[in-house]
């Protein structure tokens, strides 16, 4: 699995980075459901990062349902992951339509979820 560079001076934090890029491939289907993730290990010497971050990446990216670890078996895209997104996008439209019912600019619903993320 070829990830883009984690960038340590960029806005999000290298975890973030690695956990972003992964789940945005699973929803495309780029990393198909069932797809093995590399150890720990491997991806944070593949990346140039410490092990704590891709585990911590990976552990996000278990909470939010994207993958599964199975244990000594590995890390692996979790089956759904792709529909989950059909799911971000609905809730994502209605939030939209919320925010311009209640008259909101797109900067102000931006800020609201940048609070609540």
């Amino acid at each position: 699995m070829d990830l883009d560079p984690v960038h340590h001076d960029g806005e999000a934090p290298p975890f973030e980075q690695v956990r972003a890029q992964i789940a945005a491939r699973a929803a495309s289907g780029a990393l198909p459901a069932g797809t093995r993730l590399p150890t720990v290990r491997a991806l944070a010497d593949q990346l140039g990062i410490a092990v704590n971050t891709v585990a911590r990446a990976y552990k996000e990216l278990e909470a939010d349902g994207v993958v599964v670890t199975e244990g000594r078996r590995g890390t692996f895209v979790r089956s759904g992951a792709a529909s989950d997104s059909q799911a971000a996008q609905a809730a994502a439209a209605s939030y939209a339509a919320t925010c311009r019912s209640l008259g909101l600019t797109l900067a102000e619903a931006g800020r609201l979820l940048d609070d609540a993320w």
